[in-house]
Parts: C-alpha cells; structure tokens; sequence
C-alpha cells in the first residue's frame, strides 16, 4: 500500500472512530453549545492528528471550561502558540474523557470544579493534499469549588492561569467562549 493510500485509510477509519464518540456524547448529554471548525495542517500534522482520533475521537483530548459565580472564566497560557485557553489535554488509557479533564485541570490551573455535564461539544475538521478527516473536542464546564490557581504542569506547556471577566482577544476560539457565557449568565 502507498503513503498515499495508507494516510486515506488512516483518515477513514478516525472518521468512523470521531462519528461513534459523537453518537455517544450525544446520547449522554442535552443542553450544549456546538461549533466546528476546519484547520489545513501540513502532512505530519495530519497523520498526527488522524491517529489521535482514530484512538478516541479526540485530536486534542477533553477540556474544562471552569467558571465561577460572577461569571469569570478560566483561561490558562500557552506560550508555544502565544495565547489564551482552556485548561486541558490528552485522555490517557483507561480515563474518561472527564477524568482527563479534570486531571489536567489540576495540572494546569491547580483547581477543582464541581463539574456540570459538557458545556461545549466542537467538531475540528482537518484537511491536507486532498485527505479529510474529523474530530471531536468535549469541553465540561463545572463551577469553580477553589479559585487560586496555581500551575503545576508536568509537560510545561502552560506557564500562566489567571480568571478573566473578559475573554481576551488573544483566546484560542474566543467566539465561542463569548457565546458560551452569553447564554449561561
């Protein structure tokens, strides 16, 4: 088989694995917001990303959208592409997706939420010489239990968290953190 036929493939069968986790998030979940997005990444990135999704559905693992009662949200720092987002990452063997969320909540920000359910569901496609493919981006929203945030995290990708009452313009998928609070306060 080519490179070319195997990258077909691989993309095939993380789209099946993407449409399977999304039947089941949403047979598990009512009220959320949805939005999707299309990325054109480089050829390695996309066999990176298929494979990620051909695993569990997810190009970039489960995120929290920690908020506290006066409506602040959470946003942590990640300096490798130089902005603002929410707190999470890969879901490792034998964790739920919102196992992995709350894991790397704490990592990242060093708080606890009560969680709530899944806030925002998003649908990433990614497309590269010709091939396509899809996956999903579960983020849980849970009211903050403690609010000093602390990073501690392991891989040193995130070096800030700090509470905004405002999302920044510099906020990976700032829109639909903006939708998100609009409906919910």
């Amino acid at each position: 088989m080519t490179a070319l036929d195997d990258l077909w493939f691989l993309a095939s069968e993380a789209s099946q694995q993407a449409e399977q986790v999304a039947h089941r998030l949403d047979s598990r979940h009512d009220d959320y917001l949805e939005f999707a997005t299309t990325r054109h990444v480089s050829r390695s990135r996309f066999r990176t990303v298929a494979e990620r999704i051909e695993c569990q559905g997810l190009p970039f693992g489960a995120h929290t959208l920690a908020y506290r009662p006066d409506g602040r949200v959470l946003l942590v720092r990640e300096p490798r592409i130089d902005q603002w987002v929410l707190p999470g990452g890969e879901v490792d063997d034998g964790e739920t997706f919102l196992e992995g969320a709350r894991r790397e909540l704490h990592e990242e920000a060093g708080i606890d939420v009560d969680y709530e359910g899944l806030g925002v569901l998003g649908r990433v496609r990614f497309r590269c010489d010709g091939h396509e493919t899809w996956g999903l981006l579960p983020v849980y929203e849970g009211r903050a239990r403690s609010t000093d945030p602390e990073v501690n995290d392991p891989d040193g990708e995130i070096t800030e968290a700090r509470w905004f009452e405002t999302i920044p313009e510099d906020t990976r998928d700032r829109e639909v953190l903006v939708s998100w609070r609009e409906e919910t306060f």
